[in-house]
């Protein structure tokens, strides 16, 4: 069984970045860990298309992103399958890269590569505009993110 874990962001925009660092994160405390070699993690950056490769195989997703949830900065929320498909495909704005994002599934969905389970872990950025560190807010949502992605790691292998 595979997952990917895929990171998204911008590291020059502050919060945006985060879905990178909350990656490089989770990466660092996976290594031990019996699963590893069944998990890919993957720095997607701002997100392209040579991505729909890096799905290909894959049982499993987990997206980690900046998102408009429209919620107090530093809220992290979990959407899973199918929910995840409409967040991303109905929100006007809900992520950075959210029309990115539907595209890349979209171009999964026509390959028949689409994981069958998927899930977006998002936070709400406080700002995004040029900086080299999210804000404070965003980087204590961090560990929160980690965990989340951890618990669908753990139930998923």
């Amino acid at each position: 069984m595979k997952t990917v874990v895929l990171g998204l962001g911008n590291t020059l925009l502050g919060d945006d970045g985060v879905g990178i660092y909350a990656l490089n994160e989770l990466q660092s405390n996976w290594q031990d860990h019996e699963n590893q070699n069944s998990i890919e993690f993957v720095d997607g950056g701002t997100l392209s298309f040579t991505l729909t490769e890096t799905l290909y195989g894959a049982d499993n997703l987990i997206v980690i992103d900046a998102a408009q949830l429209n919620t107090n900065p530093g809220e992290v929320k979990v959407f899973t399958n199918e929910e995840m498909d409409t967040f991303v495909r109905t929100s006007k704005c809900s992520s950075v890269h959210e029309v990115s994002l539907s595209e890349l599934l979209d171009m999964a969905r026509l390959l028949d590569t689409l994981p069958t389970r998927r899930a977006l872990i998002g936070v709400q950025p406080e700002t995004v505009d040029w900086a080299d560190q999210p804000t404070e807010i965003v980087k204590q949502a961090i560990p929160v993110m980690c965990q989340e992605a951890h618990t669908l790691l753990e139930a998923w292998h």
